[in-house]
């Protein structure tokens, strides 16, 4: 039997780095999405106050596979 896979796209932000915002997308992701299997990073962008960077923001894509 094939399996199928949806994907989803969310945003991550953080103070910190891209790579946590990343993590941080996926671990609210996996509050509510069962049977994550890969992520994909579409964008990549920040936010810039008082002349500094201010925030880290990701879009992802996250694929998952469909319960039967």
């Amino acid at each position: 039997m094939a399996e199928i896979f949806k994907i989803t796209e969310v945003v991550g932000t953080s103070p910190t780095s891209f790579a946590e915002a990343v993590r941080a997308a996926v671990t609210e992701a996996a509050r509510t999405i069962r049977h994550m299997s890969w992520f994909e990073v579409v964008e990549q962008r920040g936010r810039i106050a008082e002349g500094k960077v201010a925030e880290f923001q990701v879009t992802i894509k996250i694929g998952f596979k469909l319960e039967r």
